[in-house]
């Protein structure tokens, strides 16, 4: 019960990328945005503490966002 795990797809994780650029103004790396389409997923009680670390650039993962 220490941990959870789930499963996201591409899709989610170009949708996380999107949905955080256009809220918080950064560009997530598409690795990173997997674990941000974990969080719109995932039912948090309110008052829970959520530790993301934002690695990577995703200036480098512009090309597969706008193609999309």
């Amino acid at each position: 019960g220490r941990i959870a795990t789930c499963s996201i797809t591409d899709r989610d994780a170009l949708n996380a990328s999107k949905w955080v650029s256009r809220t918080e103004g950064i560009i997530p790396a598409l690795e990173t945005s997997h674990a941000f389409a974990a969080l719109k997923s995932h039912p948090f009680k309110p008052n829970s503490t959520i530790l993301l670390n934002v690695s990577g650039r995703g200036d480098k993962d512009l090309r597969t966002l706008m193609n999309d």
